[in-house]
Order: C-alpha cells, then sequence, then structure tokens
C-alpha cells in the first residue's frame, strides 16, 4: 500500500503556527499601547513644565520669587534668587530618587514624583521667557518636537542595532557636561555654540536609541498591562524621553533664540 500523507496534519496551518502568530500580534498591541502611554506621559509633564515656566514669567508676584531686576553697565538684567538656584537643580534630585529607587516607590508615588518634577523643571528654565522673545522661544520648541519625532520614529522603525550608537552617545553626553563646567569660569561664546551643535547631534541620538532600548525592554519582558509594573515602567521611560527632548529644545534655543531688548 502506498504511503500517504495524514490530512489531520498537513491541511492548514499548524497550530503552533497559529499560536505563536497570535502571541505575536498580542505583543504588536500591547506595545503599541504602551508606547502610546508613554509618549502621554512625556507630552503631559512638557504641558505642565511649560505652563509653570510661562506663569512664573509672566506673574509679577511669581517672577519676584525667582528673578530680580538688576542695573549692569549694559543696561537692566535678570539676576536669579535662591529660590530659583534651588530650582535649577532640584530636578536632578527627583531624577535619582526616580531612577534609584523605582523599585521600592509604588505607582502612585512614581507619578506623583514625575508630576513634581515636571512642575520644578519648568520653575527652573522660566528664565527663557525673561531672556528670549516669545517667538524664537516657539520656534526652538516646534524644531526641537519635529526633530525628535523624527529620530523617536527611526528609533522604532529600524531593524539596525543601536547599542553601540547609544554608547557613543553617552560619553559625548559626558564630553559636553565637563565642556559645560569648564565653560562656566572662562565664558567661551565660541565653546558655547560648540556645545549647542554637538549637543543636539547627542540627544537626537540618544533620542533614537531610547526609543528602541524601550520597545525592546517591551518586547523582551511584556509588561502586563494595567500592573504596578507596567505603569511604573511606563513613568520611567517618559522620563528618559522628556530628559531628551528638554536638553535638545534648550540647545537649539542657545543658537536658534532672538534675545529679548532690555
Amino acid at each position: 500500500m502506498a504511503l500517504q500523507p495524514d490530512q489531520r496534519y498537513t491541511t492548514g496551518a499548524p497550530s503552533w503556527g497559529r499560536t505563536a502568530t497570535a502571541d505575536a500580534a498580542a505583543v504588536d498591541a500591547g506595545l503599541r499601547a504602551y508606547m502610546l502611554r508613554v509618549y502621554n506621559w512625556m507630552a503631559s509633564g512638557l504641558l505642565l513644565t511649560g505652563v509653570v515656566a510661562y506663569l512664573i514669567a509672566n506673574t509679577p508676584e511669581l517672577q519676584a520669587l525667582f528673578y530680580q531686576r538688576v542695573m549692569t553697565p549694559r543696561g537692566a538684567a535678570v539676576q536669579p534668587t535662591i529660590l530659583a538656584y534651588i530650582a535649577m537643580f532640584a530636578p536632578l534630585a527627583f531624577v535619582l530618587v526616580l531612577s534609584f529607587g523605582i523599585n521600592r516607590l509604588s505607582k502612585t508615588t512614581a507619578q506623583a514624583l514625575f508630576w513634581a518634577f515636571a512642575a520644578v523643571m519648568g520653575a527652573s528654565i522660566s528664565h527663557i521667557f525673561l531672556t528670549f522673545t516669545g517667538a524664537s522661544v516657539a520656534r526652538a520648541f516646534f524644531v526641537a518636537a519635529a526633530m525628535f519625532g523624527g529620530m523617536s520614529l527611526y528609533g522604532y522603525t529600524t531593524k539596525a542595532d543601536l547599542t553601540r550608537m547609544g554608547s557613543f552617545m553617552m560619553m559625548g553626553l559626558i564630553g559636553i557636561v565637563i565642556a559645560s563646567l569648564v565653560n562656566m569660569f572662562i565664558g567661551s561664546t565660541a565653546l558655547q555654540f560648540a556645545i549647542s551643535i554637538i549637543g543636539v547631534v547627542v540627544f537626537l541620538g540618544l533620542t533614537a536609541w531610547d526609543t528602541q532600548r524601550i520597545k525592546a525592554d517591551y518586547v523582551e519582558h511584556a509588561y502586563a498591562e494595567g500592573t504596578e509594573l507596567a505603569a511604573k515602567r511606563s513613568v520611567m521611560d517618559a522620563l528618559g524621553l522628556y530628559l531628551n527632548f528638554i536638553n535638545l529644545f534648550m540647545l537649539l534655543l542657545q543658537f536658534m533664540g532672538a534675545r529679548q531688548q532690555e
């Protein structure tokens, strides 16, 4: 008798294949929902930062708490108060607490710290509305948003492994920090311009790398929707992208911004 294939096993796709396809589709849907949550957190934080910064700069009572106008040989200038200096360094404390304490924090506490961080960051950069014209601030913001969006999309869709690029960009970030500290003492305009240009490249690279890292982490761990872990991870991932954007914006403003006439 000739051997015939068993139609019970050769007809249609194998059951394991259907299961794998269903699992991949579920992960993909979960990833899109997770990334949307991350971007929503980031956008909400940026909105709060902008509102706080604008209110401080344009409300006389609040502005007086953070800045005072003094006369210099070149005319009137805005000088930060002690409260403004505290606000400048306070965001670092929030970042450290979130970064090193996220495993011990509850979901509600992590989210509250993120909102507090965004508000304090608004206070720390409120001087931009006193230094630069509103039109140039808006222009730098939209340019930063377009560049950020393009690089984040690249990081999400590319098949290339950006791990090595991320390591290189982290080295560049360390160099920028060192150069900025040096420039605080020498006050070189040329060095500041170079820092701004290199910084833009670095934070664009970090944006692509962070986006790919967030995607890879989700695919590897597949945080279950609605869990404490998923909620906390989305806040931390939003914080990373937020920092990339705000630094990109501030660097673009350094050489794109038009200063107000005193």
